[in-house]
């Protein structure tokens, strides 16, 4: 395997853009959606289900693989992609924020973390070292620095403490070995503190990583806090690397977060909120449980081409949820999906034609907000799940 790596910027529309990573396994075309394969899948979806959604890249997570199976063993079996029957490229992220997760179990270090399994509750570490290497021996195509998350509402101190930390840590990410072709991503760190957030950026580029992710942000944070995070970090990135905008968001977010120049994106809402009878829609998220959806013979959103919408109604799909039938929760994870994918294709689409002001306008005026349950980064305990 070579390294056949670039980026390239197609149209640009004030900040938003659209583009491709082109990689050995496959090109990402951006702005881009990663559907989220916690434990090596994306759940209630086969590999070749999720590639008809129109995916590019999905994203697996250190954490939870280096628990179960382990990483030693996946590398065994021929690494991630073969482990799990995808062939396009993977990225995984380093685990700190599920390490972030386990605030209550876990104690930060100038070398890293020591926390508690939450399966086993055997007494764990993962620093900068570590990290990178469970992520070659996973042989994802992009790994994600070892980075310090803090807590929402931290300290100036603790938030000083942690860009710090991201920075050391992100110098001996550089130094470890990749596996073949693998790049590697720098973690903007710094809260809503604009000197901080310059810093953590300069000093990241300055180590010329492939690609920046703008990381702390919908960690129960305001929505105008997580925007202004972006905004103030954005500007401090370079032109011709991809960026990431970790754990976000909702379709209007995703929206509004292009238009500040984010690229790449991730998030667990659709297979999630597919778990509680949740669909997304371009009016906004409908309950599909709802009593007034068991005479609705249309299908979730008229004119979507996806399997749940072309073959199944609304109402069969209420009664498979009421009867606690699996279909169901494949069926919306199905729909969600293609619909977060096909609002990037969208984007994509507008932008190419220079009309993304007027399908921001339009697509913002006509989505109802959702509720708190599934807004944001569906914060709970190991939140990439």
């Amino acid at each position: 395997m070579t390294n056949r790596f670039s980026f390239a910027v197609e149209a640009v529309d004030g900040a938003a853009r659209t583009g491709a990573i082109s990689m050995y396994r496959g090109q990402i075309r951006t702005p881009a959606f990663m559907p989220v394969g916690t434990a090596a899948t994306v759940k209630a979806m086969k590999p070749e289900t999720v590639r008809k959604t129109g995916a590019d890249i999905i994203l697996g997570n250190t954490y939870h693989l280096m628990l179960r199976p382990g990483a030693e063993r996946v590398a065994k079996l021929g690494g991630l992609h073969k482990f799990m029957n995808w062939h396009r490229p993977i990225l995984t992220d380093s685990g700190g924020f599920q390490v972030y997760s386990l605030a209550k179990i876990r104690k930060v270090r100038d070398d890293g973390v020591e926390f508690r399994s939450h399966l086993s509750g055997e007494m764990l570490f993962l620093g900068p070292r570590e990290s990178m290497a469970i992520q070659r021996e996973l042989g994802s195509d992009i790994a994600m620095l070892f980075d310090e998350c803090p807590q929402h509402g931290a300290s100036d101190s603790d938030l000083q403490a942690a860009v710090k930390r991201t920075l050391d840590w992100a110098a001996i990410c550089a130094e470890q070995p990749r596996a073949e072709g693998q790049l590697y991503f720098g973690i903007v760190q710094g809260a809503n503190v604009p000197e901080l957030r310059q810093r953590c950026a300069e000093e990241l580029v300055a180590m010329d990583f492939d690609g920046y992710a703008i990381g702390g942000v919908s960690v129960g944070e305001p929505e105008p806090e997580m925007m202004h995070a972006v905004e103030i970090t954005e500007p401090h990135l370079p032109a011709d690397k991809a960026r990431y905008a970790m754990g976000l968001g909702t379709p209007a977010q995703l929206i509004e977060l292009v238009a500040r120049g984010v690229d790449m994106f991730d998030c667990v809402l659709p297979t999630r909120v597919a778990r509680n009878g949740t669909a997304y829609t371009t009016r906004g998220a409908i309950n599909l449980r709802a009593g007034h959806q068991k005479e609705n013979f249309g299908p979730i959103e008229e004119g979507c081409d996806c399997f749940a919408c072309t073959h199944h109604t609304r109402a069969y799909l209420r009664h498979l949820l009421k009867a606690g039938e699996i279909l169901g929760l494949r069926m919306l994870s199905v729909h969600n999906s293609h619909f977060f994918l096909e609002v990037m294709r969208d984007i994509r689409r507008h932008l190419a034609n220079g009309t993304f002001d007027d399908y921001r306008e339009e697509f913002i005026a006509n989505y109802q907000p959702t509720s708190k349950v599934i807004e944001g980064r569906a914060n709970s305990k190991l939140a990439k799940s």
